[in-house]
């Protein structure tokens, strides 16, 4: 029965060539695919860099330059993301492929250890002790069992001996596989460092146009105009998503009505419930800006807060106040990146200033998932939420739990 150990083996290295060369090419087409996608990123980030150097030329575009900085910031950041994951993701295909190596090497070391052994029986007995097993035979059948052991047994052996040269030779490809990963790991740590460097100087450029801002007054009141057109166009995101949900119903209806279905129950309004008991979307934070009327420090003017704003540290995570799905991911001037959760009972969060969007449209998401990062607003870190059921605006602070 020993001879038969080596089977086995053999049937875990055929397995082993198979997935190194599948894995081979599936890396580098994934290698290939990733740095289109990053490519198209540097792309959109020189569109900025040309539009930042128009702007720069021209002192009435401050409040454009600073949506531009913080708009180039966005893909920078999305870039750095995206260099973290890759990394991440290319470590464990490194750790994979040096197990793959040492496997291969102790399959190797195997095969080698018993043929050796085989080389030298035969080298000591020839073919003498096969002769004498055969003749030793107690039954013509016992002879028969003996001659097909006896031919298996040899040609086993040939395979053992072919399987070592193929051996060697998917080590050597694997170990040049380890080497591409390496390589590609080195590029994206150096692109990574780079692009975190240029964060650093968008942030520096950033301040700099803000403080000129805040020192004129004419650029505060053109934003406080572009914040109410803004405004504007957020009620009216919010007007097609409601347009886009009844419109949804009244398929499913009619397409339940059509294959006689029962009509499912509403879901039970679950938001509704959380009223005085809803989670904060970020923690640590403070009301700087409530729902309302809202006196601006510097031009004594009165403008409207459709929901509140809240000081937090640049880059705080923001969570989903409740269960719900991403319905809109956009961006407008005077809030920046924003993000709209469609929640049960017509209800909708909506979260702005946001340095990074985490999610995507039409995802699930639960109460507490980490949805975003705070960016910054022309008077600072902070974030802006509101709540809306249908289209009307909500005071978060009566939903919102007490801190």
């Amino acid at each position: 029965m020993r001879s038969l150990i080596p089977y086995r083996p053999i049937l875990s290295i055929l397995f082993l060539l198979v997935v190194a060369g599948w894995s081979s090419g599936s890396t580098e087409d994934e290698i290939k695919r990733r740095q289109v996608e990053l490519q198209n990123i540097r792309d959109q980030i020189k569109e900025f860099e040309a539009k930042i150097k128009e702007q720069q030329r021209d002192e009435r575009a401050a409040l454009e330059l600073l949506d531009t900085y913080d708009r180039k910031a966005t893909l920078v950041r999305r870039l750095v993301t995206r260099y973290k994951a890759d990394e991440e993701r290319l470590q464990k295909q490194i750790e994979s492929t040096r197990n793959t190596i040492q496997t291969l090497e102790e399959q190797l070391a195997f095969l080698k250890a018993h043929y050796a052994g085989y080389v030298s029986t035969v080298y000591k007995t020839g073919r003498i002790h096969d002769i004498e097993l055969l003749l030793s035979s107690a039954s013509a059948n016992q002879f028969l069992v003996r001659t097909e052991y006896l031919r298996r047994f040899t040609a086993q052996r040939k395979r053992d001996a072919e399987s070592i040269v193929v051996k060697k030779e998917d080590i050597e490809e694997t170990q040049a596989q380890l080497q591409v990963q390496l390589s590609e790991e080195r590029r994206l740590i150096a692109g990574k460092a780079a692009e975190e460097d240029r964060l650093v100087a968008l942030a520096a450029d950033r301040r700099q146009v803000i403080s000129g801002i805040r020192k004129d007054r004419k650029l505060l009141q053109r934003e406080i105009d572009r914040k109410m057109k803004a405004a504007k166009e957020l009620e009216n995101i919010i007007s097609e998503l409601i347009e886009a949900d009844r419109i949804r119903r009244a398929r499913e209806a009619e397409e339940a009505r059509k294959a006689k279905l029962p009509q499912p129950p509403p879901i039970a309004g679950t938001f509704e419930g959380k009223r005085g008991k809803l989670r904060w979307p970020v923690t640590g934070g403070v009301v700087v800006a409530k729902f309302g009327n809202q006196k601006h420090p510097t031009l004594k003017t009165i403008t409207q807060n459709t929901g509140i704003d809240i000081a937090v540290k640049n880059g705080a995570p923001v969570t989903a106040v409740a269960e719900g799905e991403v319905a809109r991911i956009w961006w407008l001037p005077s809030y920046g990146n924003l993000l709209i959760l469609n929640h049960y009972g017509g209800y909708r969060t909506i979260y702005t200033h946001l340095s990074e969007i985490l999610v995507t449209e039409g995802q699930k998401v639960k109460e507490g998932d980490l949805i975003a990062n705070c960016g910054e607003a022309l008077e600072g870190p902070r974030l802006h939420f509101e709540i809306w059921k249908e289209r009307e605006k909500q005071n978060p602070e009566y939903w919102l739990a007490r801190q």
